[in-house]
């Protein structure tokens, strides 16, 4: 492989050895005459390590996780309706106007709403995951111990 160096002029360049495993970030060993780099060129770059499927929640924080989000959409939703029948004039000003109040809450409240929402999808995908390898292990145990 050619790159080119700063003056214009082409080197030749060894691939570089891929070092790391995968409990790590991998990374790569620079050879003996190159220059470290930061990252490897584009045609050279590893694919992303699978870090999602390693990942496991315990039941109680999935749990945890589903409650909050169905909490955030009871609370949110509930603050909002308040927010829109204010009648103390903060909400609104005398021509039935929105203030900035209003605005500011009702910003906090949709981005209150949104993270509670992902947070739930979370705890969901956990519970569910932990349901199919529980209902996965079942067959196989029930199998060996005949």
């Amino acid at each position: 492989m050619a790159v080119v160096a700063a003056d214009g002029s082409v080197e030749a360049v060894e691939a570089q050895k891929v070092v790391g495993t995968s409990l790590n970030v991998p990374g790569f060993a620079p050879a003996a005459d190159s220059t470290p780099r930061k990252s490897a060129p584009a045609d050279r770059r590893m694919e992303p390590l699978p870090i999602l499927e390693l990942m496991k929640l315990s039941r109680p924080v999935s749990w945890f996780l589903l409650a909050f989000g169905v909490w955030s959409w009871f609370i949110w939703i509930t603050f909002v309706k308040n927010l829109w029948k204010d009648g103390s004039g903060l909400a609104f000003d005398d021509a039935g106007d929105p203030t900035a109040y209003f605005w500011v809450h009702l910003l906090l409240a949709v981005a209150s709403f949104l993270l509670g929402t992902a947070i739930g999808v979370i705890g969901f995908r956990g519970v569910r995951a932990l349901r199919r390898a529980a209902a996965s292990e079942k067959p196989a145990d029930s199998s060996s111990a005949s």
